[in-house]
């Protein structure tokens, strides 16, 4: 069983501003059920041929931190907390633990790889729908 990558998530200033930006850039746009406004502290953009997102997150740090980007994963079988626990079992580390953050069945789980890069672990599709 494997993970599926769910978006890149780029950690910023203001999301709203810096979302925008790249909107431009690569000819992405908001996602239909969800637009950016200014003040926004996560945005998201979508390329409309491909699927692929782009998630930027204000961090209230003065000094951005020097791992900037990282990915976050969605567990294709299991529920989010069993694939934390196989990543773990195959070497990940965890950093930080985001679960039900904004309420039960809510949140995440920020882990490491091997060399120290960091990626979040999210719900899975059928969690969320569930």
């Amino acid at each position: 069983m494997t993970v599926v990558l769910s978006h890149t998530t780029i950690d910023c200033h203001d999301a709203y501003t810096l979302s925008e930006w790249w909107k431009r850039v690569l000819d992405y746009s908001d996602l239909p059920d969800d637009p950016n406004a200014p003040g926004h502290e996560e945005c998201m953009i979508l390329d409309p041929g491909t699927g692929h997102r782009l998630l930027f997150i204000e961090v209230p740090d003065a000094e951005l931190p020097a791992k900037r980007i990282h990915l976050d994963v969605r567990p294709r079988e299991r529920t989010r907390d069993e694939e934390v626990d196989w990543l773990l079992a195959q070497g990940a580390t965890e950093v930080a633990d985001h679960r039900g953050i904004h309420g039960p069945g809510t949140g995440w789980v920020t882990l490491a790889d091997p060399e120290g890069n960091q990626f979040c672990v999210l719900r899975s599709p059928a969690e969320l729908d569930g």
